[in-house]
């Protein structure tokens, strides 16, 4: 491979030196970022593409991500337990079992959502230490791909109560009594909240309708709780007098899975509403694209992400946070909001001063960096925002490439000081006046030099399936937000 004529920084640009200090604060108009990163992408030959043909590597990391391998074993798992449930004649009603095969499915699908439940299996997979093999360590970091679990076990939990209501249709038919008909219809108002929270999730009208589809989402999801509760009183009115005895509606109730599972599925929606508060907040706006929020009412250890709104019955936006620690008094922590949507554009026209908290503070990808013993951290815009909490926990060694318009004037000194001080070589590419750089290339070029183990990539959709591509597809392990959970 020819080498590459790329010339890394020595020093800052004229406006900010080695500690991010500014020099000529005068000149912050003037972005001279752009004179310190010289290149030519033409010099830089990557590395032929690994697989027999482009359809072959298609399949291995496009079409079967491992958001969709979990996907696909819960669903075979659930397949190979309905054929189970159907062979297996035992004498008993066949509906109650396929009641708790839903609810059980459904437990699923909630812990998958819940903050600590997702927390707990972040912090299992990071406990594994730098010296297991490198192949252990690359597949455990694909952890946040556990949406995966979350839209599997849904789907499936959809499909078996669609097969529940059509026994218990055939029961009632059977025998038309008044439990029989309570359990049909709450069944059947059941099935229609489970496919209109399916229909709204499909990738392209949740991206289109987004708010559309968290409200359908979220209204469609407490009606089926609540709904879902009344049902199983119904059903097991039905279905007890086949027990011997039978037992009580309480004894019948506590004595089947559909009851625990319903009670750790509420609790999941519980615990996070509970948690509802209303905050003060600190804005400093860094630019007409910009705005930093501060929050003071407590500490944030970095790695963390909060969902925060203004109407919490409407929207919520999720935004990773960052610790706080300029020595002016209570740490707190500060979240990044750029432009780019009608709620993030009437933020920076109009600072809010409180805002909505929801939820305990849950990982994200970036916390699986610590698998690793040195890495890349590739950034596009506002996607820096994410990244400054890794830097401040400065647990893994890194290199950083950060792609933006205006960084300097855009960001302000204090976000480019703290790039600077998570890498002193760092790559600020000024889009403004250098136009859009050759991300797969510098990428390599940097995991190369540095001896990365692993790259990070928070950008859009488009890019960071271009970035993760182009060095998966190198060998390179790399990781991106999926934005299909």
């Amino acid at each position: 491979m020819t080498e590459a004529v790329v010339t890394f920084p020595d020093t800052l640009p004229p406006s900010l030196d080695s500690a991010g200090t500014s020099t000529h604060s005068g000149d912050v108009e003037k972005n001279a970022v752009s004179e310190a990163i010289k290149f030519d992408p033409a010099a830089l030959e990557l590395p032929a593409k690994r697989g027999q043909s482009s359809f072959t590597r298609w399949l291995h990391h496009i079409a079967f991500t491992y958001y969709r391998k979990i996907f696909t074993l819960i669903f075979v798992v659930n397949l190979v337990a309905f054929i189970v449930f159907v062979v297996k004649k035992d004498g008993h009603p066949l509906a109650p079992s396929l009641g708790s095969a839903a609810s059980a499915n459904l437990m699923v699908t909630l812990l998958f959502r819940q903050e600590n439940f997702v927390n707990l299996a972040y912090e299992i997979a990071v406990a594994c230490p730098h010296s297991a093999p490198f192949w252990l360590r690359r597949r455990l970091a694909k952890v946040f791909h556990y949406g995966g679990a979350h839209s599997g076990a849904g789907v499936a939990a959809v499909v078996w109560y669609i097969m529940y209501t059509a026994v218990i249709t055939s029961d009632y038919i059977a025998d038309p009594n008044r439990w029989a008909l309570a359990n049909l219809t709450t069944s059947y108002i059941l099935v229609t909240m489970f496919v209109f929270m399916l229909a709204a999730a499909h990738p392209t009208l949740r991206r289109k309708y987004h708010n559309h589809f968290e409200a359908v989402h979220r209204y469609s999801g407490w009606i089926a709780l609540a709904t879902f509760w009344m049902h199983s009183i119904f059903s097991a009115n039905q279905y007890r007098v086949f027990e011997a005895g039978p037992p009580s509606l309480g004894r019948y109730l506590i004595s089947t899975p559909n009851f625990w599972t319903l009670c750790i599925s509420t609790s999941c929606t519980i615990i996070s509403w509970a948690r509802l508060r209303r905050h003060d907040v600190d804005p400093e706006v860094l630019s007409s694209h910009v705005i930093r929020l501060h929050f003071k009412y407590r500490d944030m250890p970095p790695f963390y992400g909060l969902k925060i709104s203004n109407k919490p019955l409407l929207e919520w936006h999720a935004f990773a946070t960052i610790p706080d620690d300029d020595g002016s008094g209570p740490k707190g922590f500060s979240v990044v909001v750029s432009n780019a949507g009608d709620w993030t554009r009437e933020c920076i026209a109009n600072p809010p001063t409180k805002l909505w908290i929801r939820g305990y503070p849950m990982h994200g990808l970036l916390y699986t960096s610590k698998l690793f013993k040195k890495i890349v951290v590739v950034a596009t815009g506002s996607g820096i925002g994410p990244c400054l909490s890794l830097f401040y926990a400065d647990v893994t060694p890194r290199r950083v490439f950060w792609s933006t318009p205006n960084p300097l004037v855009t960001y302000g000194e204090s976000i480019l000081r703290a790039v600077k001080k998570a890498d002193p070589d760092a790559w600020i590419w000024d889009t403004r006046t250098q136009g859009r750089p050759d991300m797969v290339s510098i990428t390599y070029k940097l995991v190369v030099e540095a001896q990365a183990e692993a790259v990070f990539v928070i950008s859009n959709p488009k890019l960071t399936r271009r970035v993760v591509y182009g060095m998966e597809s190198r060998g390179i392990a790399a990781y991106g937000a999926i934005f299909d959970s």
